[in-house]
């Protein structure tokens, strides 16, 4: 019995094989692009799996318990990102029992153990998952999906803690730092924020926060810092204290990556607004104590098919300078949100049908018009801040994301905002002025090609004469390892490749290099090298008028520093 359903286990194996015999192809031709997916696409989610709930399907192949366990675990950590915790389908497929039913445990398994070219990396032939865990994964998708717990107003009231009430504080800046040029850096692995003097380039303090914090955003005043962690740990941090702390912290959810604060003129530093990705929700928070006053649900139809979609998460939120108003990406749904704060009673919300799959995104230099890069529909969305209407949805290369973008001047095609791309090598600059240019407004106006796939971040500064594009994501270490310059006044030039980990001087380990970020006066960029968490990272400041190594900041607390923000830049959008 044993040998028959090894030999049918076998037959369907190949079958399946042949039967995709170009698919295979192409996809060992595409096994770089499944490797930047998988790193971007594949994070883990931080949602406890361990209080979902087992439903076990009597239709589905036999799972214990005890195996229902570790599969939901393995499912949240390597496919929810794609696939959405409830499987409905999000930049990945629906895996529904519906769907994988029919499919079958064998053919589930070819999938999982191959991958496909349309982004299913191959978690099993890769050595990503044992043949073990395959099995055990084809076998758990065919069952109903577990829901994890909803996380409503009473949890996130009872997470609210104000450390220091706001009577407590300084009335005035306690310390002699530069607050214009501090730098927030995560240290992603060990939950918490290095804060550097962008002058001395010394470490301040370092802040405990929520795991893996995606950004930092800056109160209109300058004052306070607030940090959001994937965990939905939200910290406010002040800023004027002798050696700054945190003096306020809320969980807004399960799972989370956006932050935000108002900035219309008459609201300053009044409300903070976080998003989250479980559940689909955002909040709605008191400026100086995150005291949540107003929780709203996502859930609703998207753009395209007009379905309801059970979990469209919130990806980035912007602060508008035009109203009082927070612009929000919904990313499964395709949907911006204009979130009028003036009155949250009667909460008064504008939605603009983009397309699905938003993410990340930007302001353009006049800060009237929002880029938004929608990802896995290589489309840019433009939004007018002021009208709250839908501009332009322009098509750019494979899995665009801009980090904010870049905002300069093309001496041919006028003001422009640039994005890089996870999927290829390119650089798409869009025209952004609609009265000076308005034949090259809202078109990809020039392409420049960088020097692989995998870039994450692309920046520069008004006062800066370069573009900085970097690759953290690619998998050949020269390229991850190495960031390019552009000259700005030369676009038609080759570019110049920094070798960033070579200046850094570290040890063994990935040592990725990822995000650049300027100094207040955009005559630094700063850019960490991202090594394991047990070995040295550190901090690399290059001179933006020599494009020569400047200084490198080691320290033992710099743990897997990512993300770097410098205040003034933050505070005022400068990108």
């Amino acid at each position: 019995m044993n040998n028959k359903r090894h030999y049918h286990t076998y037959i369907v194996l190949w079958a399946v094989f042949f039967l995709s015999y170009p698919t295979f192809l192409f996809a060992a031709k595409a096994n770089n692009a499944n490797k930047i997916e998988l790193h971007f696409e594949g994070a883990p989610v931080q949602v406890e799996t361990d209080k979902a709930r087992i439903s076990i399907n009597p239709d589905a192949p036999p799972i214990s318990s005890k195996e229902f366990i570790r599969a939901k675990r393995i499912f949240f950590e390597r496919c929810a990102g794609c696939h959405g915790v409830l499987r409905k389908g999000a930049t990945g497929k629906p895996l529904t029992p519906d769907i994988t039913l029919q499919k079958g445990t064998d053919y589930l398994k070819a999938f999982i153990t191959f991958g496909s070219p349309a982004g299913m990396p191959n978690f099993g032939s890769s050595g990503l998952l044992s043949d073990e865990d395959v099995d055990l994964l084809a076998r758990y998708i065919q069952h109903e999906p577990p829901v994890p717990p909803l996380f409503n107003m009473k949890q996130i009231r009872a997470s609210w803690k104000v450390k220091i009430a706001p009577d407590k504080r300084p009335t005035r800046q306690m310390n002699k730092y530069n607050l214009k040029n501090l730098f927030s850096v995560t240290l992603r692995d060990a939950g918490k924020v290095a804060l550097i003097d962008g002058d001395s380039k010394k470490i301040i303090t370092t802040i405990n926060t929520g795991y893996a914090v995606h950004i930092s955003r800056m109160s209109t005043s300058g004052r306070y810092l607030y940090v959001i962690g994937r965990d939905a740990r939200v910290n406010l941090i002040d800023l004027w204290m002798s050696i700054p702390e945190s003096v306020a912290e809320i969980r807004v959810g399960l799972e989370a990556r956006s932050v935000e604060t108002s900035k219309y003129k008459g609201y300053e530093d009044r409300y903070a607004i976080a998003g989250a990705y479980w559940p689909p929700q955002y909040v709605i928070m008191k400026g100086e104590t995150l005291e949540p006053l107003k929780v709203v649900s996502t859930r609703g139809m998207t753009v395209d098919t007009q379905e309801y979609h059970p979990e469209p998460r919130v990806a980035a939120i912007v602060a508008s300078h035009q109203k009082p108003e927070f612009i929000i990406n919904v990313k499964e749904t395709g949907k911006i949100l204009m979130v009028n704060y003036s009155n949250l009673k009667n909460l008064r919300v504008t939605t603009i049908d983009a397309v699905p799959y938003l993410h990340d995104g930007g302001w353009d230099s006049t800060q009237r018009y929002f880029l938004a890069a929608a990802n896995k529909s290589n489309r840019i969305v433009v939004v007018d801040s002021r009208t709250s209407q839908l501009e332009a949805i322009i098509k750019v290369g494979k899995l665009p994301h801009p980090g904010r973008g870049a905002n300069f001047v093309d001496k041919k095609y006028g003001p422009v905002w640039a994005t890089s791309h996870l999927g290829d090598n390119t650089i798409s600059l869009i025209g952004t002025d609609p009265k000076r240019h308005k034949k090259n407004a809202w078109k990809v106006v020039r392409t420049l090609k960088g020097q692989g796939a995998g870039a994450m971040f692309i920046k520069t500064h008004p006062k800066s004469k370069h573009l900085y594009v970097d690759t953290p994501l690619n998998p050949n270490s020269k390229i991850s390892q190495s960031v390019v310059v552009f000259d700005l006044e030369h676009l038609d030039r080759p570019y110049k490749i920094l070798p960033i980990v070579k200046w850094a001087e570290l040890g063994k380990g990935a040592r990725r290099v990822v995000q650049p970020e300027f100094n207040k006066d955009g005559n630094e960029v700063w850019f960490s090298v991202w090594n394991g968490k047990k070995q040295e990272s550190a901090i690399v400041i290059v001179d933006d008028i020599k494009l020569s190594l400047k200084a490198v900041i080691r320290d033992k607390r710099l743990v897997t520093p990512t993300g770097k923000f410098n205040m003034y830049n933050t505070m005022h959008d400068i990108y």
